[in-house]
């Protein structure tokens, strides 16, 4: 592209996109995110370095996805989503955050310099895939993000409110037709095919019954799924709250992460005691599952519980498949309850892998293996299976005898019935309930499996959260000097105590996590290190107290 076309880039982008703010925004493990009055500047700009990661990709599609997944509705953001439907490569954050952050009057020597720097092939076509959640604030940022496709000479396609997997899905079979078909419906085609097609072949036995209440969190993945719903011919009878009406807020006092983090059930749904509920997030990437006892208290079903439910049960079709040579792994973070851990490696005797937080490390990891199973405690994962396992089940499926036929069947729908390229709440949501009916089970039965340590999660302000660097997949903190020593001097007093902190990838803010034998020992002890985390590293704001 020649000079005088940056040029107008340069001067578009100060008419129509200017940087209004001087506030850092950095590219963190799930994309930009923030108040959404101060992305405009910064979704134009991604829609330039989306048409330039397409020309350093051949011309293959790229995607960009409006969302602040289960933030509240201030909020907004924006990820790139590279050519197989995966997180964008971690080498080009910086450049994301680079782009993002300069000056209106630096922006066209800082594209020309990213241009030259990748060696981006401006001859080159260049297409990119756009996608958006329910905020009020998408329609005005996927606008930006056209401008900054348009204003490079690439080709944008809109697909309006989507859920966040659907996009991933739909940018992946753009690029390998083999996988689907690049649509929303042909998303639902695979999807939705593929769980009718496997419960036609489990009969419902035992204690598992049809219906499913689902909290949608007032966001996309409830309104998906209202769609959905009606195509379903009696296999799952879906009873859909929190769908955006009645004056419900996005993600506020419902949704996946509000049932995680607070351990409380959301509002605006109708409780029966154990009847199983799935609660989604505000863009449908995150599921957690939960149910309330005859006490009314709130039992959580979280990322953990359903990673291993998804292992045990591909571990039992690869057996009667008669291909347990295929190696299944499952990956987790810090953040996983160490009695899961516990149950996967010394009950299932399944391999566990723990990596850095963010789902890119997971997925990557989990590429590792034959199958990988990944999910984060907090909902979000999903399996992935590669050619060599597709191949060999599918030759077990013509060739085995009657029994290894049966099982390498169920397994190829489970297969389809995955998104493998993203965490997809309404992909795993059909995993569990056929894991669920094949087995005959309900929610205390899955429960039962074994039983979690308590734990306590809480965020400190900090003055500058740059400064706490981690090893060991985040469990140890290098930075600040003696947090770490503080850290374990203050487990090393609780039963079974575990904590760490790591900071935030969007905020000024440091997480802290903690488990214990008891509810009130995690609770004390992560009080405990969020005060050591603001006394050693700056907090901000009032000391956190702790209990008594």
């Amino acid at each position: 592209m020649p000079p005088s076309s940056l040029r107008v880039v340069y001067a578009f982008a100060r008419e129509m996109h200017p940087k209004t703010t001087d506030i850092f925004i950095q590219y963190g493990t799930a994309g930009f995110r923030t108040k959404a009055s101060l992305l405009e500047h910064v979704v134009y700009r991604m829609g330039l370095l989306a048409v330039l990661r397409s020309r350093c990709k051949n011309g293959r599609t790229i995607g960009m996805m409006i969302t602040a997944s289960h933030n509240l509705e201030p909020d907004n953001g924006v990820k790139l989503i590279d050519p197989d439907g995966e997180m964008l490569e971690e080498s080009w954050e910086g450049i994301a955050t680079r782009l993002a952050n300069v000056s209106d009057n630096d922006l066209e020597s800082t594209t020309a310099q990213i241009i030259k720097e990748v060696n981006a092939d401006m001859a080159l076509k260049a297409s990119v895939y756009i996608g958006m959640d329910t905020r009020y604030t998408s329609p005005r940022l996927a606008a930006a993000a056209v401008h900054g496709v348009m204003a490079l000479k690439g080709t944008a396609k809109e697909f309006g409110i989507v859920t966040t997997p659907i996009l991933h899905f739909c940018v992946k079979c753009r690029n390998d037709n083999t996988y689907g078909t690049p649509t929303e419906e042909g998303y639902y085609e695979k999807i939705v095919g593929a769980f009718k097609s496997i419960r036609q072949k489990l009969p419902v036995c035992g204690n598992y019954n049809t219906t499913l209440y689902v909290d949608g969190a007032n966001g996309v993945g409830g309104k998906k799924l209202n769609i959905i719903k009606k195509t379903l011919d009696g296999e799952l009878d879906l009873v859909l709250y929190n769908l955006g009406g009645n004056g419900g807020k996005l993600n506020l006092n419902c949704g996946a992460d509000f049932v995680k983090v607070s351990q409380k059930p959301p509002v605006g749904v109708e409780h029966v005691p154990y009847q199983r509920v799935a609660s989604l997030d505000g863009d449908g990437d995150r599921i957690v599952y939960y149910f309330v006892d005859d006490s009314n208290n709130m039992q959580l079903l979280d990322g953990d519980r359903i990673a291993t439910l998804f292992a045990s049960y591909i571990t039992e079709l690869l057996k009667g498949c008669d291909a347990t040579h295929l190696r299944l792994g499952l990956v987790q973070t810090a953040y996983a309850n160490g009695a899961s851990t516990k149950y996967i490696t010394e009950n299932l005797k399944i391999p566990v892998t723990c990596v850095k937080t963010g789902v890119k490390h997971l997925h990557h990891a989990a590429l590792s293996y034959d199958i990988g199973v990944y999910f984060e405690a907090n909902g979000h994962g999903t399996v992935v299976y590669s050619d060599v396992t597709k191949s060999t089940i599918a030759k077990v499926a013509q060739e085995g005898d009657t029994e290894q036929r049966k099982a390498a069947q169920l397994l190829l729908s489970f297969i389809d019935l995955t998104n493998e390229t993203v965490g997809d709440a309404i992909s795993d949501l059909f995993l569990v309930e056929t894991v669920l009916c094949a087995r005959g089970h309900d929610v205390r039965q899955w429960m039962e499996t074994y039983n979690d340590l308590p734990c306590r999660q809480l965020k400190v302000t900090v003055e500058d959260r740059n400064v706490f660097k981690t090893t060991d997949a985040e469990r140890k903190c290098t930075s600040p000097e003696l947090l770490q020593e503080r850290i374990d001097a203050l487990v090393s007093s609780y039963t079974c105590g575990r904590a760490f902190v790591r900071p935030s990838g969007t905020e000024d803010v440091v997480r802290v996590y903690a488990e214990a034998d008891a509810q009130e020992s995690a609770v004390k002890l992560a009080e405990e290190v969020a005060q050591a985390v603001y006394d050693l590293a700056g907090g901000v704001g009032d000391r956190p107290t702790v209990s008594a």
